[in-house]
């Protein structure tokens, strides 16, 4: 998702995704410590669309 995307989200959507996100992440961690992984950035990707996410809801709440 880009920040255009995000944007037109209302925060009730981009908490829903924010949550869902760090499930996500959560989950891969995990396996990535127990058995490996063959896409280790993802965990990389997954943080910073966390971050975009949160970013756009304080600035939603900001306005």
């Amino acid at each position: 998702m880009n920040m255009s995307e995000i944007a037109k989200l209302d925060n009730t959507a981009i908490v829903k995704k924010i949550e869902e996100l760090r499930v996500e992440l959560f989950n891969y961690k995990f396996k990535k410590h127990t058995s490996g992984v063959e896409k280790p950035h993802l965990v990389k990707n997954l943080k910073k669309e966390i971050a975009r996410l949160n970013t756009a809801l304080n600035q939603k709440k900001g306005e």
